[in-house]
């Protein structure tokens, strides 16, 4: 009996392995960013890349796709540009509104950051946890299309307020 059990397991796992979907690609876009809740500063919005690498895994309705992205992000002020690049990893949880086509996202986003000016005089953090919703399209040929919102939850600085706030559109190619 105990060997009957393992066999139907094994054979509903192989099924259920065989049912995903797992997408290996690469993406680029532009970043739209600002820094929010700044304690009256006036800040504008700034233009930066966004490119990465993604690896998704699923079924036709529901995914999860982590990512590795490189993120210029920041904000324009009278000075001048207030530049963070960062490296970030997000987890984006897919649901397919119309299968293996259009989803929405939604997940934790975690970044590191890599470089900055600007800011000499300003401490800024290391690392910044922001959350992601978006939209999403899965094209033929392997193409694909998002749009997302990223909202900090981490203050940018130790001394001042302020938080990264990006939207970001991104063209993306799958391999596989």
């Amino acid at each position: 009996m105990k060997k009957l059990i393992v066999v139907i397991f094994a054979l509903g796992l192989a099924f259920n392995m065989q049912a995903q979907k797992v997408d290996l690609g690469l993406k680029l876009g532009a970043n739209f960013s600002n820094v929010s809740d700044a304690g009256g500063l006036n800040f504008k919005n700034k233009t930066g890349l966004v490119a990465g690498a993604f690896l998704s895994i699923g079924t036709s309705k529901f995914a999860v796709q982590p990512e590795v992205l490189y993120s210029q992000q920041g904000a324009k002020t009278d000075f001048g540009s207030f530049d963070l690049d960062y490296v970030m990893v997000p987890v984006m949880f897919k649901f397919y509104l119309v299968e293996n086509i259009l989803n929405i996202q939604a997940g934790p986003q975690f970044g590191f950051l890599t470089h900055k000016s600007l800011t000499e005089q300003l401490e800024t953090k290391d690392f910044d946890f922001s959350g992601a919703v978006g939209a999403g399209l899965d094209l033929p040929l392997g193409f694909r299309i998002d749009a997302r919102y990223n909202f900090g939850f981490t203050e940018i600085s130790k001394e001042a307020k302020g938080k990264n706030g990006v939207f970001s559109l991104a063209l993306g190619y799958s391999f596989l």
